[in-house]
């Protein structure tokens, strides 16, 4: 199956400054694929390229096996971008917005006001259908954002951080959003800094550092090269430094140090059951307060797996 997004040795140059190096990317139909990396890494010119707003110094990039520069005419239909920023429209009504853009794909008469209201339906802007596009929060100009780019019925979106700067409550109404369209069986490509919720909205994800794509695949794989053995962290009521000595002199245990009241056990890798640590403390008397493995999520997995390096 040929990938819907792809790049070969996509590069992007800025006289001196490399934006991006090299990028190979393939992101398959149906998939929800996050972009990780600190501001500056090159997830917005990707992204931009992808959009055919950007040529790219050499490399290729592909939508649905259609070239980038070559053939952007016949991709622009097919895609949905977001940008991160919202254009004011004061003298606009939501469905005016909504109308316009319609129009713009040559969408009209009856076809044209049952898809407003099928987007307004999707993103839970009904309501506000008569209220002017300025007037809204920051949360309803981005679902409103991809109201604009659903008119068309794209089959890829490129999603630049949709939820950024949204308070709690409309970061959650986004994300379900992001996934209603994810089962409507769009293609996403969403950068973001709130990698919690990308671990839960995305299957696979690419970690960019310096426009140098680090890691591409499936979330659960990036977890599992960040995880450096196991820790396991415990506490006991009383003789924290007795237990230390005593976990200390097992085999299977690698280090113990005490961080915050508390013993940081390092096993050894090929440990997969560390029950045996509680064990081992209660068999010498001591009570257990505490005892949890040290959770490896998307977050470990990104300051492990970079350097830290900006542009």
């Amino acid at each position: 199956m040929a990938a819907v997004i792809k790049t070969i040795n996509l590069t992007k140059r800025y006289g001196s400054l490399v934006a991006l190096s090299n990028l190979n990317l393939e992101i398959q139909e149906g998939d929800c694929f996050g972009f990780i990396g600190p501001n500056g890494a090159g997830k917005t010119t990707t992204i931009k390229i992808l959009a055919t707003l950007l040529q790219p110094t050499w490399g290729e990039a592909r939508i649905c096996d259609l070239v980038v520069g070559f053939q952007s005419r016949q991709i622009r239909p097919l895609i949905g971008y977001v940008p991160d920023g919202f254009g004011a429209y004061e003298d606009m009504v939501v469905q005016e917005y909504l109308e316009f853009f319609a129009a713009a794909y040559g969408i009209h008469g009856s076809s044209r006001t049952r898809i407003v209201n099928d987007v307004l339906e999707l993103t839970d802007l009904g309501s506000k259908r008569d209220a002017f596009v300025d007037s809204l929060s920051r949360g309803m100009k981005q679902r409103l954002s991809i109201a604009r780019v659903l008119v068309h019925d794209p089959k890829v979106l490129l999603l630049d951080e949709p939820a950024g700067n949204l308070d709690p409550r409309a970061r959650i109404e986004m994300r379900e959003l992001l996934k209603e369209l994810r089962r409507m069986g769009k293609t996403i490509l969403i950068s973001s800094h709130i990698l919690p919720e990308l671990a839960d909205l995305c299957n696979t994800i690419g970690i960019i550092e310096q426009g140098e794509l680090i890691y591409s695949g499936p979330v659960a794989e990036a977890i599992r090269r960040a995880r450096t053995g196991r820790i396991i962290h415990v506490a006991v009521s009383s003789n924290a430094q007795l237990a230390q000595q005593v976990l200390c002199n097992h085999d299977k245990i690698v280090s113990v140090t005490p961080v915050d009241g508390m013993l940081k056990v390092a096993v050894s890798d090929e440990v997969q059951d560390h029950s045996f640590v509680a064990e081992l403390l209660v068999r010498n008397g001591f009570r257990l307060t505490m005892l949890k493995e040290e959770e490896v999520n998307l977050e470990t997995a990104f300051m492990r797996l970079t350097k830290g390096n900006v542009q």
